[in-house]
């Protein structure tokens, strides 16, 4: 229960690596899922959109433009995933996996130009008044970009767990978060029926604050992907990994980053300088597989093995501050 709750008034991600893992690229069920519910979001935002003319109400306009926005951010990251199937090149060596932070920029600008254009909507006609009309069709407009956004998170949800791909279970939480937005609508529209014009441009205005919300989170997410920031659970966790490798003596650097939604890491590991170039081989090898098996999503692993001297100093580490030099025996994994 306290799951539920939480899923309801937490803000939810519009980070790529949150959308889309290798359940749901591998299935073509679960591509069918994104689309089905992309036609279905949009189709509910179109029958939005015509009650918004009928009716006048901005508290509906603000609920709209998310809805529509949410579901249009579903292109740029289907174009980014398409793109980021590409082999590598001589010019782009690690693929073509950072489009997804380019589209991840561009879902942070349709956000906020949602948040522009609903507030600027909301506070204008909390100054100047319009009449709302057809409050029984504003009603029903609500409950159906509720229904809407519950459809699409049960199917979502449903798709997800069959498939195991706990990214789309996330996003059919995510678009019953969005359903409850609609239902503020339903609120206002109540309170203007109640003899309180004010409710709707006022339920517009709270809606603006969501989006508001949801934009910090969003760019929050797409500012630490462009900073190569990870997670430093990630980093405790492949570090536990690789100390726990029969023959690791210490690790001296680890670095985790995303490169669209899968994880590389390069990491230099000391082992016994006694031992020869085909038992250190095994140890960078068996490293680099209990990353790959430990540390989620990730995709590639280099280990660079040195041999720790007798005075207890890594060599790896000495010539850490002359990244030019070159460590005869040295062996990369």
């Amino acid at each position: 229960m306290r799951g539920w709750i939480l899923s309801i008034f937490r803000p939810h991600s519009h980070d790529a690596a949150d959308s889309v893992d290798p359940a749901l690229e591998a299935s073509a069920d679960g591509i069918r899922a994104v689309k089905i519910s992309l036609v279905a979001l949009l189709a509910t935002s179109i029958a939005q959109a015509i009650v918004v003319v009928l009716t006048g109400s901005v508290a509906l306009l603000a609920d709209t433009i998310h809805n529509f926005s949410d579901a249009l951010t579903a292109v740029p990251l289907w174009i980014a995933f398409v793109l980021g199937r590409r082999i590598a090149s001589r010019r782009y060596t690690y693929g073509y996996g950072r489009a997804e932070d380019l589209a991840g920029v561009f879902i942070v600008a349709m956000i906020a130009l949602s948040s522009i254009v609903a507030g600027y909507e909301s506070v204008r006609r909390l100054f100047d008044p319009q009449p709302v009309t057809n409050i029984g069709i504003l009603i029903a407009a609500g409950l159906i970009g509720f229904a809407g956004n519950e459809v699409v998170a049960v199917y979502r949800i449903r798709i997800g767990r069959r498939i195991g791909s706990a990214a789309l279970v996330a996003d059919g939480l995510h678009a019953r978060t969005d359903g409850f937005t609609s239902l503020a609508v339903v609120i206002g529209a109540l309170g203007v029926l109640a003899g309180f014009p004010l409710a709707d441009p006022i339920i517009g205005i709270l809606i603006t604050v969501a989006i508001l919300v949801v934009l910090r989170g969003a760019a929050r997410d797409i500012y630490r992907r462009l900073m190569d920031a990870v997670d430093p659970e990630l980093v405790d966790t492949a570090e536990a990994s690789l100390l726990a490798v029969p023959g690791v003596i210490a690790v001296q650097e680890l670095r985790l980053r995303w490169i669209g939604h899968r994880i590389r890491a390069e990491t230099g590991i000391t082992v016994d300088p006694t031992l020869g170039i085909v038992a250190a081989h095994d140890i960078a090898t068996a490293a680099k597989h209990t990353l790959l098996h430990d540390v989620p999503k990730l995709a590639a692993a280099t280990v660079h093995v040195s041999p720790r001297d007798t005075a207890g100093h890594d060599h790896h580490a000495e010539l850490a501050h002359h990244p030019t030099a070159l460590e005869p025996g040295a062996i990369t994994q």
